[in-house]
């Protein structure tokens, strides 16, 4: 999978400056970094429905259009395949694999 995800950031990095026109993810960068955490946050919405649903099939789609849409951010964000890797295993040696970071008390 991680790989996948390389060649799908290089894909999206390779598109950026395309025709709006004839490409989604040059379309999404002109649309700008707004338009682009809507549409992470749709997807996120919509994985969530289809999974109280039950519809595994459809969460799996979802999840992947997330998957497309966060390395979209990413990418005008600048953030790296590498950074997302590092916070994980940043994590990892903090408090185990599937645990998520406690919030901060304040």
């Amino acid at each position: 999978m991680i790989d996948s995800l390389h060649r799908l950031y290089e894909a999206v990095l390779a598109r950026r400056r395309q025709d709006p026109a004839k490409s989604k993810t040059a379309k999404l960068f002109a649309a700008g970094r707004g338009k682009m955490a809507q549409k992470v946050g749709e997807e996120a919405v919509e994985v969530a429905l289809e999974a109280v649903q039950g519809r595994t099939q459809a969460v799996i789609s979802e999840s992947a259009d997330l998957l497309y849409n966060l390395t979209v951010l990413w990418a005008d964000m600048g953030i790296r395949l590498d950074d997302i890797w590092a916070e994980i295993h940043r994590r990892e040696t903090l408090y185990g694999i599937a645990e998520k970071l406690p919030k901060s008390e304040g």
